[in-house]
């Protein structure tokens, strides 16, 4: 039929045939028509199915079978092509072994397939292989098996016209007819066998079903691999094909004889723009194809050979192992790892050891990171390494070598849309640590506080031994609550935690002073043991005046909870001992080393502080002046001596207090106050939620004033906020219960009736359904009474854009803050507001409402500084730098994140500030009621005092307070000298006018933080103060009773107690006798440093022969009576039975 011409030497000595243009055309044209005539015939099936189906719904013609034998032969066709279909569907979805293997051996297949057409190449185009070709039979049977294949595919084909135009089908119609023509004509031609080039795409599928490849990287990279190799060899092979035949149209004149290695070598030079020139194609076919193909090669090459380079380099740079130095320190970070979360970690981290590089810090990150985070990991490579990996994985542990690692920092993200979902994932993450190695020390970032209490329950999770918890949620609500009881005690606070790297150029006098005090710190030390034996006013005084220091705390060691803990501004009867750590506000490390170096002995002459330093007897023993006593809050040990034979006895009382001494306060002190279990907070049985929901219309009703608004943003589906957080410190228990101030809730009943439950038991909440961001509800309020307008951030909603977080918070502080009240109108009480708002009522017609605001996030500053109408702002400036900030009237909680750095260097000052914010919790409180409740020993409220005595924050007039009767008090030291001798108040900072009252209509205050001991008062000045809970700051002739603590009441066996009454003495000669109707033992523990003059506690039994009064002196345990103990004496024998009364 095709005449073919042959050459005797050719097919002699290489069997091969010379093929005619006829030939070609024949190969060529068989794929071509079947694809086309296919294509065709499916299109054409399908208009006419259609056409068909809408004419019988145009007709309403509906076929039926009348035969019921007929309906079930079609019914059983039916079922037969579904299941045939269904196994064929599940074996080329290689869901079964065998599909798999059939995916694999088609693979495999076309490999070869394509290797012959390798082989084959090598010979001339235009030349035809003979069948004494072996590979010819071997490339028939392999497109045999590809016959079946494609049968079983198309009949497994739901759609059969986008089956017939799929990829892989156009490889199979134009590569299997050939080979059966070939068979017809016994030769074989090259062709467009080279689309088989193109089955390589399906290289990651097969290396999936083999297990080859898992992680997503790898998967990825096989892919481009897989894209970038197909295209180089189908591309290679057009172009061998058309430059070794020529163009048809010139019957192959201009053909060059090219090799298929040469044909990929000009492809990669087309695609890597090079063109080196040595190769180019000669046929117009070829050119137009590179011309196409250059097009798409550009985004090709531009796109997936740099991602693959790149994954390849990152693979090695960041998959590697951290090798652990001997010697050489080293933590780990992992989880929030972005660009912000890092240069916040690194700022914080690296302050603390500036110029001291001794720490390194190795990131493990489960995304590969940006070029941005590799631009910082590089300028600080000396000490930063990134490892991929997820701290869920042990392999990834043991990769970054956590068991040798200092410790664990677990950093979140507090701008997520989910709050609960990241602190799952970060305690995840603690449990896969703590199960690798329990001994690692975890310090992690949570966002609820309710998630707190699974950290805990970790039976590894060990607090003493650096574990720690820092929790978003409590403490920006404690700082905002602070903030409402103190008016800019929020900013004070946040100011010794900021560190400010930023250089800035203040404009006016009052930002000098605010920037100076943005220096100052919390800085730890322990105190040289000369100040052994002294009481803490004494050492605090010595501090400031000699050393220049503040000196606000110490740590000390409770013996009736067990646990050591913190004393802020503790009594005079307090003694320290040696190695006693002390909680200062200074400058700089440095400067608090002065109170380690001290020497009673060589610097007792010394004036100036900076000469305070290393003496040479420091070395040698000295013996402290004074005994070493620590003397707490609820009991005295003695430390530095033998151990006193009652402190065993003592230690056990505390067992029983829990149980006995709280059932017998409630059962016969009905007028004390209630707390919780802790004796930290005021507390009230659980009120409905109905009886606490305002209406608008019953304003005067209530008449609220000098109350704390909070304005709550969120609905049914938010995320809580934990507004128990926002509460506890309103109603901490050293404030009276008369001094507690009315919380009004304004929100959405939807969401406050969720977080109902947490603050049920908290006395004067009141909720009004509604909206800040209108007016009529804040009037129904009476805002215009109230001491502090707190507006709270709702959570996250993943906005569009990072600013938008903080809208409604905003929208509602514009709302607010246009208010303006008439001075004839009622103002918050209360001391602390004396001058708060005006210092002469009369010059000034209107003003604000005090407001806070919290930002989420803290760029959106600018907002609330256009809001506050000042001038002379501080210009392109961060949050802890604004006026709003400076003035009390706006916080963030974003400084939060250097309290992680901060809780590796040293956790004792996380304690202080959790201690200060959060009305006095702090984590080994927490543990001792944990294990109250473990053993069921909580009975929900008590009255124990002794909870209340501790110091509170405060703010003082320097002419309506008890500063008012020190003298001189022109200065800063002299007001903090005076204000500690005389009544144990201890100064901290001031909250001055910005400027004078003329040009400050609204009387603005701003914080200074610690200022000099020479520094200059004014008389508007307010005094920033720690103040005891029984010290009455208002001139007023009533004095605190002295407070008492039963530790342990035991009946005698047989015996219950009928009428038990306990009587405080308030004057010395106030006597009262009841009778008490049988006789019991009593055992008393008095806390010695509360009261100044001795303790004055009067107990009265038919037997005071059995009333024993245990006291830490030198005289063991000792009845005392009252004329005893005014003289300062033990009492004697004569006087158990001369006076019934016993002390």
């Amino acid at each position: 039929m095709f005449l073919i011409k042959t050459k005797d030497d050719l097919e002699e000595g290489t069997g091969k045939l010379s093929c005619t243009t006829e030939i070609q055309a024949v190969f060529i044209l068989s794929s071509t028509v079947i694809f086309f005539c296919g294509f065709l015939v499916l299109f054409i099936s399908r208009f006419i199915r259609r056409s068909f189906n809408k004419w019988k719904k145009s007709k309403g013609i509906f076929l039926e079978f009348n035969s019921g034998n007929m309906r079930r032969k079609h019914s059983r066709s039916l079922t037969f092509q579904g299941h045939f279909r269904d196994r064929i569907e599940m074996l080329l979805s290689a869901q079964t072994f065998v599909g798999q293997v059939l995916v694999i051996l088609v693979f495999v297949l076309s490999i070869g397939s394509l290797i012959i057409y390798f082989i084959n190449s090598t010979d001339p185009v235009r030349s035809c292989s003979s069948y004494h070709d072996r590979t010819i039979p071997i490339d028939l049977t392999f497109n045999a098996f590809f016959s079946f294949y494609f049968g079983l595919r198309f009949l497994a084909a739901d759609d059969k016209l986008k089956f017939w135009l799929e990829m892989n089908s156009i490889v199979d119609i134009f590569t299997i007819p050939p080979t059966f023509i070939s068979y017809y004509l016994k030769s074989n031609w090259l062709g467009l066998r080279f689309l088989r080039a193109l089955r390589l795409l399906e290289l990651p599928q097969i290396l999936q079903i083999l297990q080859a490849i898992s992680t997503s990287n790898s998967v990825k990279f096989c892919k481009l691999l897989s894209i970038v190799l197909s295209t180089w060899f189908t591309a290679a092979g057009f172009i061998h094909l058309v430059e070794n035949s020529g163009d048809p149209w010139l019957k192959g004149r201009n053909s060059q004889n090219i090799s298929f290695f040469e044909s990929i070598y000009l492809i990669m030079a087309t695609m890597s723009t090079v063109g080196f020139g040595d190769v180019v194609p000669k046929t117009s076919l070829g050119r137009i194809f590179i011309i196409v193909f250059t097009f798409g090669s550009l985004v090709l090459f531009a796109n997936y050979v740099p991602e693959m380079v790149e994954l390849l380099a990152n693979k090695r740079k960041y998959t590697s192992s951290y090798e652990v130095v001997k010697g050489k320190k080293f933590i780990v970070v992992c989880g929030n790892i972005t660009v912000d979360s890092v240069m916040a970690f690194l700022r914080n981290f690296l302050r603390h050891k500036a110029g001291e590089i001794n720490t390194e810090i190795v990131f493990l990150g489960e995304v590969l990171p940006s070029l941005e985070l590799e631009t910082i990991f590089k300028c600080h490579m000396a000490y930063t390494t990134f490892i991929s990996g997820s701290a869920l994985k042990w392999e990834d542990l043991r990769r970054v070598a956590v068991d040798s690692a200092e410790a664990c920092l677990i950093i979140a993200n507090p701008l997520c849309s989910d709050s609960h979902a990241e602190d799952s994932s970060n305690i995840m993450r603690v449990l896969s640590i703590k199960n690798y190695y329990p001994n690692t020390r975890v310090i992690i970032q949570i966002l609820q506080s309710h998630n707190k209490a699974f950290l805990p329950k970790i039976p590894s999770w060990n607090w003493n031994t650096g574990d720690n918890i820092i929790c978003f949620a409590e403490l920006t609500l404690g700082f905002i609550a602070q903030g409402c009881l103190v008016p800019g005690l929020c900013t004070f606070l946040t100011s010794l935690f900021v560190e400010q790297n930023k250089k800035i150029c203040p404009h006016e006098p009052w930002q000098q002073l605010f920037c100076n005090g943005l220096k100052n710190k919390i800085l730890t030390q322990h105190l040289s043991n000369d100040f052994a034996g002294m009481s803490f006013p004494d050492a605090c005084q010595l501090c400031f005046t000699k050393m220049h220091l503040l000196l606000i705390a110490i740590q000390h060691k409770s013996a009736c909870y067990g646990y050591c803990g913190l004393m802020l501004n503790p009594p005079a009867q307090v003694k320290l001992h040696k190695n006693t750590l002390g909680f200062f506000i200074a400058e700089s490390a440095k400067h608090v080393k002065r109170a380690f170096f001290y020497c009673a002995i060589c610097h007792s002459d010394v004036q100036t502080p900076e000469l305070i330093e290393k003496c040479e007897c420091k070395s040698k023993t000295r013996h402290a002046t004074g005994t070493t006593v620590v003397v707490m809050r609820d009991s005295q040990e003695e430390c530095c001596r033998p151990q006193d034979p009652y402190s065993e006895a003592q230690m056990s009382f505390s067992s029983d207090l829990s149980v006995i001494t709280k059932n017998f306060f409630c059962e016969t002190e009905e007028e004390v106050d209630r707390l919780d279990s802790s004796g930290m907070f005021h507390w009230c049985r659980a009120t409905p939620l109905n009886k606490m929901i305002l209406k608008r219309t019953d304003k005067a009703k209530y008449e609220f004033r000098n109350h704390i608004v909070a304005c709550v943003f969120g609905d049914a589906h938010s995320t809580l906020m934990g507004l128990r957080n926002f509460v506890m410190p309103l109603r901490a228990s050293n404030y009276t219960r008369q001094e507690l101030k009315d919380i009004v809730f304004i929100g959405s009943l939807d969401y406050l009736q969720r977080e109902w439950r947490f603050i049920r038991n908290f006395p004067q909440i009141y909720i009004l359904p509604g909206s800040a961001l209108y007016s009529v509800d804040l009037h129904a309020v009476n805002i215009e009474a109230c001491s502090m307008c707190a507006v709270l951030s709702s959570s996250c909603k993943s906005p569009s854009s990072p600013t938008l977080v903080d809208t409604e918070p905003i929208m509602a502080t514009l709302n607010i803050g246009y208010l303006r009240i008439s001075c004839s109108a009622q103002t918050p009480s209360g001391p602390q507001f004396a001058q708060y708002f005006s210092s002469n009522p009369r010059k000034s017609k209107y003003r604000r409402i005090p407001i806070l605001t919290e930002l989420k996030n803290p760029s959106n500053i600018h907002f609330i500084e256009q809001l506050s109408g000042m001038e002379g702002n501080f210009s392109g400036t961060n949050l802890h730098l604004s006026t709003a900030f400076a003035t009390g009237t706006v916080f963030s909680g974003s400084f939060l994140d250097s309290l992680l750095a901060t809780a590796f260097y040293n956790y004792h000052v996380v304690e202080l500030l959790q201690m200060l914010v959060t009305g006095g919790m702090n984590f080994q409180l927490e543990q001792h009621l944990d294990k109250e409740k473990l053993f069921e020993l909580n009975t929900g409220y008590s009255t124990i005092l002794s909870g209340k005595m501790r110091c509170k924050l405060g703010l003082l007039s320097l002419n309506q307070t008890i500063l008012s009767d020190i003298e001189p008090r022109r200065t800063f030291g002299q007001i903090f000298c005076g204000s500690l001798n005389n009544f144990g108040v201890l100064c901290l900072g001031l909250y001055r006018m910005i400027d004078k009252e003329e040009r400050n209509p609204e009387h603005k205050r701003f914080v200074i933080t610690r200022p000099e001991n020479e520094f200059s008062l004014l008389p508007s000045d307010l005094v920033f103060c720690a103040i005891p809970f029984s010290t009455s700051c208002y001139k007023k002739d009533s004095k605190a009773s002295p407070p008492c603590e039963i530790i342990n009441i035991k009946p005698q066996k047989g015996e219950t107690v009928q009428d038990v009454k306990l009587w405080k003495k308030m004057e010395k000669k106030a006597w009262r006798k009841p009778q008490w109707k049988m006789p019991m033992t009593f055992t008393i523990r008095l806390d010695w440093s509360l009261f100044p003059r001795g303790p004055w506690l009067t107990l009265y039994t038919a037997s005071p022969e059995m009333v024993t009064l245990i006291t830490e002196d030198n005289h063991g345990s000792l009845p005392l009576c009252a004329s005893c103990a005014v003289e300062g004496r033990p009492a004697s024998p004569h006087c158990l039975g001369r006076d019934k009364s016993l002390i």
